[in-house]
């Protein structure tokens, strides 16, 4: 398959961006297993709990995953690039809802 035009030079740097971000957690140092693609697609059956303004609790899937993916999985999303109908404030809160033993997530000012 050939990649053409303006798909050609934003192809290379997606995949940059998805691998770099997903490799250490923003100012601690602790590396994170996943690529940002692979951590996104893990944290799915959360999409409910974490949509803006959501009065849906985490459901059981949700906080499987969220102890699953770890605290600097969970922290790489939250500070990496903005995801479509995802509230950060909602994401940081699924370690407490889910009663996971992380500490907090440092939010990096971008």
């Amino acid at each position: 398959m050939k990649v053409s035009g303006a798909n050609n030079k934003i192809l290379p740097l997606l995949v940059f961006v998805l691998v770099v971000t997903g490799l250490v957690e923003q100012g601690k140092g602790h590396a994170c297993p996943n690529t940002f693609f692979s951590a996104l697609v893990q944290m799915i059956p959360c999409r409910a709990a974490v949509a803006p303004y959501s009065p849906i609790p985490p459901s059981d899937a949700c906080c499987n995953a969220v102890k699953s993916l770890g605290q600097p999985c969970l922290c790489v999303l939250v500070n990496g690039p903005p995801i479509s109908g995802v509230d950060r404030n909602m994401a940081l809160q699924l370690p407490d809802k889910c009663t996971a033993n992380f500490e907090p997530c440092q939010i990096t000012k971008k």
